[in-house]
């Protein structure tokens, strides 16, 4: 039986470590929420520790680039464990092939291709179009705003070719700000549902907690795995994600699922309780908002 609460400090006490969800829990995709971030500052300050886990297909230096212009300081966190950094690895290792069609914003996600200096003798990737590509590399779509299934052609033509398609970010949508946009996830779902084969680095698959326990680790002190608290709005990668590592999880209502939910500043009881019952979702406690 989930169990709403008030504030993280009232069960911070229980937990060594946190794996914290950004977009939707710490910032909106625009800006911090100061509650989140006092929170978190408060919980470091009591000698927790905070890995920062996110879907972002962005690199870990992307994210802090990117958590600096949104106002997270960084004594809210002690490292971060990103989607991006997990799938860079696999395609550096030729998971999807050398000559790959990349499907996202180039300005935004050119960081994606930037050398990964822990994999030995990495495949040396070359970006192409379609016609001769040996894969696919989603980090997002071209217009986030547009149906997916305009890319229903180049997908048959794909699936057609046998090429894999790698995930950069499971995500299907998030909001930035008031707008929700569409993300890989909605891309590599429509094409593993055309009969294509789509993998996926990000939460809720194994892959970006491996990283996340490695980062873990690197901070120099042994955690168990029941003194982990996950932290996230996605009840199908943040939630699902705990569930699998076995590990608790505080479900913030007021991001994705606000409206199913019912949240104003707390949810309704007896909204939370029909959506994770339709998500088929357990976590342990819920909130409106990371506070």
């Amino acid at each position: 039986m989930t169990q709403i609460i008030s504030s993280l400090a009232e069960i911070s006490d229980r937990y060594e470590a946190l794996f914290v969800d950004l977009w939707g829990c710490v910032h909106d995709g625009v800006q911090a929420y100061p509650e989140a971030v006092d929170a978190l500052r408060a919980y470091r300050a009591g000698g927790g520790l905070v890995v920062l886990l996110t879907n972002s297909p962005k690199p870990r230096a992307g994210v802090e680039e990117q958590l600096k212009l949104f106002g997270v300081p960084e004594e809210c966190w002690d490292t971060i464990a990103t989607s991006g950094d997990s799938a860079r690895a696999a395609m550096f290792r030729g998971m999807v092939g050398r000559k790959v069609w990349f499907m996202g914003e180039w300005e935004r996600d050119a960081g994606f291709f930037e050398p990964l200096g822990i994999i030995e003798d990495p495949v040396e990737i070359e970006r192409v179009d379609l016609k001769h590509a040996e894969g696919i590399v989603c980090c997002g779509p071209f217009d986030p705003l547009a149906d997916p299934a305009v890319n229903r052609p180049d997908f048959l033509y794909a699936k057609q070719k046998g090429l894999k398609l790698l995930c950069a970010n499971p995500d299907i949508v998030v909001d930035r700000g008031e707008v929700r946009e569409w993300c890989a996830g909605a891309l590599a779902r429509l094409y593993t549902e055309m009969g294509g084969e789509s993998l996926y680095f990000g939460k809720p698959h194994p892959p970006i907690y491996d990283l996340a326990w490695r980062r873990l680790d690197a901070l120099g002190r042994s955690v168990d795995r029941t003194q982990v608290l996950a932290i996230g709005d996605g009840a199908q990668t943040d939630i699902r994600g705990a569930m699998g590592e076995d590990i608790d999880s505080l479900f913030i209502t007021g991001g994705l699922a606000a409206q199913e939910t019912k949240t104003a500043h707390q949810p309704d009881k007896t909204a939370l309780s029909a959506y994770l019952e339709k998500e088929m979702s357990s976590p342990t406690y819920a909130i409106g908002r990371l506070r």
